[in-house]
C-alpha cells in the first residue's frame, strides 16, 4: 500500500508541474486535477512495484530523483558527445567494423539495468540487443568494435564507458 501512495503521489505531483499555468484553481483547472487524479491512480496501479519494490523506499527518496538530471547533464551528455563524433568520423573515414559485444555492468536493480540499456540505446553508434535475465550482462550492437573484441566473453564496464562511467552513476541512483 505503501508503494502504491508513494507512486500515486509522485505520479500527481509530475502531473501538475507538467500542466501548471492553464487554469481557475491556482494554476490549474479542476478538470486537469480531476485527470490528474485519475491517471496517477492508473499508473500507480500499474507501476506501484517499479519505485519501490519488497519493502525498499530508496527511490522514494528525493535526493535520488535530483540525481537524475545531474546524471543526464553531466556525464551521459558527455558520452553522447563523444559519441557523435565518433559516428561522424567513422562516416567520413569508414572506418566501421560493426560487432556485438557482451559487457558486465555490475549493477543488481532492474531499473539500473532499465536505465543503462536505454542510455546505450540512446547513445549513437550503439543500441542494447539483449540482457542476461541472471547475470544482468548486456549485449550491445556497436558500430567499431575493436580488434579482438567480438571474441572476448565478457568486456567491463569501465572499459566501454572510460571518461563518464554511466553504471557508476546509475548505481549512485537506482541501487
Amino acid at each position: 500500500m505503501i508503494s502504491f501512495l508513494l507512486t500515486f503521489i509522485l505520479v500527481f505531483v509530475l502531473y501538475l508541474i507538467l500542466t501548471a499555468g492553464s487554469g481557475t484553481i491556482g494554476v490549474w483547472s479542476s478538470s486537469e486535477i480531476i485527470a490528474g487524479f485519475i491517471l496517477a491512480l492508473a499508473a500507480a496501479a500499474i507501476t506501484k512495484n517499479f519505485l519501490c519494490r519488497a519493502n525498499n523506499y530508496r527511490m522514494a527518496n528525493p535526493a535520488r530523483f535530483l540525481l537524475i538530471p545531474v546524471y543526464v547533464i553531466g556525464p551521459f551528455f558527455i558520452e553522447v558527445i563523444k559519441a557523435n563524433l565518433d559516428v561522424a568520423y567513422r562516416v567520413l573515414t569508414m572506418n566501421i567494423r560493426p560487432g556485438i559485444i557482451r559487457i558486465s555492468s555490475g549493477l543488481k536493480s532492474d531499473l539500473g539495468i532499465f536505465m543503462l540499456a536505454n542510455s546505450i540505446t540512446l547513445t549513437p553508434g550503439t543500441i542494447t540487443v539483449d540482457i542476461d535475465e541472471k547475470t544482468h550482462d548486456l549485449y550491445i550492437h556497436n558500430i567499431n568494435v575493436g580488434e579482438g573484441d567480438e571474441l572476448r566473453p565478457v568486456i567491463e564496464d569501465r572499459e566501454l564507458f572510460a571518461l563518464a562511467n554511466l553504471p557508476a552513476w546509475i548505481r549512485r541512483i537506482a541501487e
